[in-house]
């Protein structure tokens, strides 16, 4: 069985996006970690990375150990600080979130401001990369992001949250084929290419071999939703966890089995956050929220 240590470790290789990243910040050598992620591999019975040379990179296993191994970390820190975890928590913390993840943030922090009613807790939205710069900049304590690997900085720690894989939203009037068939036959309207959601759509097209219509280019997931279920186009998505494409009547959800590519969110923080406590227990009352919230569907 795992350790969590070993699970710690593997988080960390998540989060930092290489073994010699990772190794810095669980102290251990690079070749340590390697050994560790071989044998959590072999004690699992299944490959979790996709490795080319020195290069590793989660597969579709290793992205869904992530929330897995998120939890089981968080529920062991929880039940080791014992009565720890129920003592009065106090300060002010500044989050900040995209807005797919905003709702489930903010019912995060309202859970915690109604079991610690001296924390106050402010809740902002925007663009991940302006998110993660204003965290670096001490403008907010930590953020729920979308996890890019070239964002990474020293200072940074990153806390894997869950993945969103990347899926083809077309109008459920539109006339079914495989998803290549249909981003050839219909405008495709894409998210902007300049963010790294739309680096992720760029490179399921390839994988697809894929000639989109270019329709349009937007940097709203919810705008383009609205277009597409007013018929208008096509989309390459990440299928967003909290919302519930499969029963709008005007929409059909394609899976793209070609697609390796998944959306990973994060909570990022300064490794030095001054109020590491509340942004921990607010991460964990995220978790808490979004398996709550699974379970019921």
């Amino acid at each position: 069985m795992a350790s969590l240590r070993v699970l710690r470790t593997f988080l960390a290789v998540a989060a930092e996006g290489s073994f010699s990243a990772a190794s810095h910040r669980v102290a251990l050598t690079q070749a340590a970690v390697g050994l560790q992620m071989r044998t959590l591999e072999d004690d699992l019975k299944r490959k979790l990375f996709t490795r080319s040379g020195k290069l590793v990179s989660l597969n579709e296993q290793g992205r869904a150990l992530v929330p897995v191994a998120t939890q089981i970390v968080a529920l062991y820190e929880q039940a080791r600080q014992g009565t720890q975890a129920d003592a009065p928590l106090a300060g002010t913390v500044q989050f900040g979130a995209i807005v797919s993840g905003l709702s489930q943030l903010v019912r995060a922090t309202l859970e915690l401001k109604r079991r610690h009613p001296a924390v106050d807790l402010h809740v902002v939205s925007g663009k991940s990369s302006q998110l993660v710069a204003q965290v670096e900049n001490r403008e907010l304590d930590a953020a729920v992001v979308v996890h890019n690997p070239a964002l990474h900085r020293p200072t940074l720690a990153w806390t894997p949250l869950y993945e969103e894989p990347m899926v083809l939203l077309t109008p459920s009037s539109s006339r079914a084929a495989a998803p290549r068939a249909m981003v050839e036959r219909y405008p495709f309207i894409r998210f902007n290419r300049n963010e790294h959601t739309g680096e992720l759509v760029e490179r399921t097209l390839r994988r697809l071999r894929a000639k989109p219509q270019e329709f349009l280019e937007l940097n709203s997931i919810e705008a383009i939703v609205e277009l597409v279920r007013e018929g208008l186009g096509v989309a390459m998505l990440p299928r967003l966890v909290q919302r519930t494409w499969d029963d709008d009547p005007l929409l059909r959800v394609l899976p793209v089995q070609q697609a390796t590519e998944s959306r990973s969110i994060a909570l990022v923080q300064l490794r030095t956050a001054p109020r590491a406590e509340i942004i921990g227990a607010v991460s964990q009352q995220f978790l808490a929220a979004l398996g709550a919230t699974r379970q019921q569907e």
